[in-house]
């Protein structure tokens, strides 16, 4: 896969899972099973959508393109 793609992609999926994160912290803070200190766009919520998104462009890079033809 091109490098573009690859950063694309993994910056996609950046931007969905800090959503999805950030969406599951103010439920857990809503159902009050979340510590006090947990806030939403926090350490907790970047970094995981940060580890996300480098294992997928990492994953991405080093996956070789298959064609149809082979």
């Amino acid at each position: 896969m091109p490098d573009f793609v690859a950063a694309l992609f993994a910056s996609a999926i950046f931007c969905l899972a800090v959503v999805a994160l950030n969406a599951l912290t103010r439920l857990a803070l809503q159902a009050q099973i979340a510590p006090d200190g947990l806030m939403e766009g926090g350490f907790v919520q970047y970094g995981g959508a940060l580890v996300l998104a480098g294992s997928t462009y990492r994953r991405a890079v080093r996956t070789p393109v298959r064609v149809a033809a082979d």
